[in-house]
């Protein structure tokens, strides 16, 4: 196992959030939250932060177990990667939720795509800097 490129991950998780930051607009625009909620402007950051701060860290690790030699010749690696884990954990979770809450169908779409997006942005982020 290689070692973890924190660095990626920094940035990937700050990927994240300016998508999740660019999706919703500004904070004052129709008071829309990157993670929906009652929680305050700086609450609601910290938890985008943390939450994908967590997902950066679990794609550096799988990477980090990949390692470098087999990404530099399978660069489509990354994007499987951190696609699969958005198709295959993040949008059934969201979905699921979203259900539940009885939200919309083009809503739970729409949201199910930004989540899809953002770890795709941040596995390009590990390419880039793998």
């Amino acid at each position: 196992m290689g070692a973890v490129n924190w660095l990626a991950v920094v940035l990937a998780a700050a990927v994240g959030v300016l998508i999740g930051a660019l999706r919703t607009g500004r904070p004052s625009q129709g008071g829309r939250q990157i993670v929906p909620g009652k929680a305050e402007l700086a609450g609601n950051y910290a938890t985008a932060i943390i939450v994908f701060l967590i997902g950066a860290t679990m794609l550096g690790h799988s990477f980090a177990r990949i390692g470098s030699e087999t990404l530099a010749v399978k660069p489509w690696l990354y994007f499987m990667q951190s696609g699969g884990v958005a198709l295959a954990f993040v949008v059934p979770a969201v979905w699921i939720t979203h259900v539940h809450n009885r939200v919309e169908p083009l809503r739970r779409v729409i949201d199910c795509l930004f989540w899809i997006v953002s770890y795709l942005g941040m596995g390009i982020v590990f390419w880039a800097l793998g």
